[in-house]
């Protein structure tokens, strides 16, 4: 039975995309020596922070965004098979157009 996340706060779900198997010349990179990657795509978004006097700030990004995290941001999540990411806004730098 599928589980639908919905992320609290000014937390975010993200799909990573998974980074290139060859390289441009043609040569194969092997699982360990692959970078984690730092591209995803928004599955959910929570509701947004709320601030000390109780209003609540909306969330930049929403679902289907392609964003850029930090690095080693976040923690990682499995739902039925899938990679999963849950992260903080602040952990996000851009989004991709």
């Amino acid at each position: 039975m599928a589980r639908k996340l919905q992320p609290l706060g000014d937390r975010v779900v993200v799909k990573a995309i998974e980074a290139e198997t060859q390289t441009k010349s043609g040569l194969y990179v092997p699982d360990t020596a692959r970078e984690r990657p730092q591209e995803g795509s928004v599955v959910a978004v929570g509701p947004g922070r709320v601030t000390d006097d109780g209003t609540r700030i909306e969330m930049e990004v929403k679902v289907g965004d392609t964003v850029v995290y930090s690095k080693f941001a976040g923690t990682e999540f499995t739902e039925d098979g899938e990679e999963l990411l849950v992260l903080t806004e602040r952990d996000i730098l851009a989004k991709v157009k």
